[in-house]
């Protein structure tokens, strides 16, 4: 037994671990995207792999790193040396896309395995054939970028070449990803060092102790909230928008005592595309989606997650196989497979569920051989009980800020005329869903450009009799023409010097 006040301080000591270790990443990254708006994640894990402790960082990292570790241990084993940080990147080997590099430190007290510590950081471009590595027309994994199998990227304290080399050949901008390496090499170290401190404060007895007793509070909590839930099966559908076609995402959701499963079984199978989603992008969004509609102050920990089970069926949507394309996978069917869990658990506790928000991340990839920018952009939440949904914000797997335009336009060729909120676009009921947002950007050379966007064709559902946010739009408007041209939800494309694009985000639904 492990007394509360010293339970309570030691979740906060080891969740204060990760988030120094955000703090380091962010402040010694070279690229906006990590530094500005904070596309990283990082954790805290024990020897098996099992997540300590994280900070409030994007969940689908975070649900999804404890794959990266396993991955690591499956080819490394526990027998590590001193020195030695290791890297991966493959969605079908613990990783979610190929951009998300995670970097994996192994923590050694005396000579033993005790722990890990992990970030996980967005790099604007690895390669591929777009700029930004996110090609609407990705076919196969490799069309994405370069891929990053479980191996060293740090030995004996030196950078591996077997890691570094093609990983830096294959990128549109070399001097950015190196620091942006060097960076999250930098968060791990304070990581590493802060938590051997803190063993050897308290003796490595008391730390298996502590851990164990987090881990097992982590699992009571999770029970009791599942088991105040009532027992059934609850069942929910939505869609994915590819190529003019919606596919159907389906779960059950089967409630037994204080377990609670997931069954994807009746969802659509793969497609030649890129939004498919690997397992582990699954079960983050699982995770985040129980924890909504549970008590979000439950520790996020290892343990919370025992109670909840995933059911897929390989070769389907959310369990690609076969190294397809799955870059729109994390960052766009990651939100649709928490709709639908959201949907499932609104019908077992709707009292604690919001409707449907914006449900995508809108992104926008623009770059050419000298730069790469990527940015995905806020919308509508959707509203809750009681309460309007916030606008402009980010929402469900991702938690990133905007790229302040100062710092977009002291970066990158192009220039924002219009930013602001896209007024009525929030579904209407009771209570109303958030607004999305609009941006229209200027181009100042030629580009080329990739969107990766959902609910362009059915907007965010509402609740209670709420009605459903307005669908989201994407227009280009060339230089000298008076009428802008709509463009589909996904696609790649050149613009040139003068070319405008207005990007208008979906707002969320209703409720009541």
């Amino acid at each position: 037994m492990v007394d509360p006040i010293t339970l309570e301080v030691a979740r906060n000591q080891f969740a204060s671990i990760a988030e120094e270790m955000g703090t380091v990443l962010r402040a010694a990254a070279y690229s906006p995207n990590i530094k500005e708006r904070a596309d990283c994640s990082a954790a805290v894990f024990l020897a098996n792999g099992e997540m300590l402790a994280q900070a409030e960082h994007i969940p689908v990292h975070l649900g999804s790193m404890p794959a990266s570790v396993k991955a690591i241990l499956d080819v490394f084993g526990t027998a590590m040396v001193p020195g030695t940080q290791y890297a991966v990147n493959d969605p079908f080997a613990g990783g979610t896309h190929l951009n998300d590099l995670t970097i994996l430190c192994p923590v050694i007290h005396g000579s033993r395995l005790v722990a890990w510590v992990a970030n996980r950081a967005h790099h604007a471009d690895v390669g591929g054939d777009a700029p930004g590595s996110m090609p609407a027309d990705a076919v196969r994994l490799t069309d994405e970028g370069h891929v990053v199998s479980p191996m060293a990227a740090v030995e004996d304290g030196s950078w591996n070449p077997a890691f570094l080399e093609p990983f830096i050949a294959a990128t549109r901008t070399p001097q950015e990803r190196m620091g942006d390496l060097s960076s999250q090499l930098g968060a791990n170290e304070v990581g590493a060092k802060r938590l051997l401190e803190l063993i050897e404060a308290e003796g490595i007895s008391d730390f298996y102790k502590v851990t164990e007793a987090l881990l097992g509070y982590g699992e009571r909590r999770m029970r009791a909230a599942v088991g105040a839930l009532p027992n059934g099966e609850f069942e929910f559908e939505d869609v994915m928008e590819w190529q003019g076609d919606l596919l159907p995402i389906r779960a059950q959701l089967r409630i037994s005592g204080t377990d609670l499963a997931v069954d994807f079984s009746g969802t659509t199978d793969q497609v030649e595309g890129n939004i498919n989603a690997v397992r582990a992008v699954t079960m983050s969004s699982v995770y985040y989606a129980v924890r909504v509609a549970t008590d979000p102050s439950i520790p996020a920990n290892g343990g919370c997650y025992r109670a909840i089970h995933l059911l897929t069926r390989p070769g389907s949507l959310v369990d690609a196989a076969g190294g397809v394309a799955v870059a729109a996978g994390n960052v766009e069917t990651s939100q649709r497979i928490a709709d639908v869990v959201l949907g499932a658990l609104s019908q077992a506790a709707p009292d604690r569920v919001p409707a449907a928000s914006q449900g995508t991340m809108n992104n926008v990839l623009i770059g050419n051989d000298n730069f790469a920018y990527y940015e995905t952009i806020a919308g509508g939440q959707g509203a809750r009980p009681g309460r309007n949904g916030q606008s402009g914000i980010h929402t469900g797997m991702t938690n990133t800020k905007n790229t302040p335009v100062e710092s977009l336009e002291r970066h990158y060729p192009f220039t924002v005329e219009r930013y602001a909120l896209r007024s009525g676009s929030g579904g209407s009921g009771k209570w109303d869903g958030g607004d999305g947002i609009e941006r229209m950007l200027r181009f100042s050379e030629p580009a080329t450009v990739s969107l990766m966007g959902e609910r362009r064709l059915v907007g965010p559902w509402g609740l209670a009799g709420g009605s459903a946010g307005a669908v989201g739009e994407d227009w280009l408007l060339r230089a000298g023409d008076s009428e802008p041209e709509k463009l589909p939800g996904k696609i790649t494309f050149e613009v040139a010097e003068g070319d405008r694009l207005i990007v208008k985000t979906p707002g969320g639904g209703g409720y009541g």
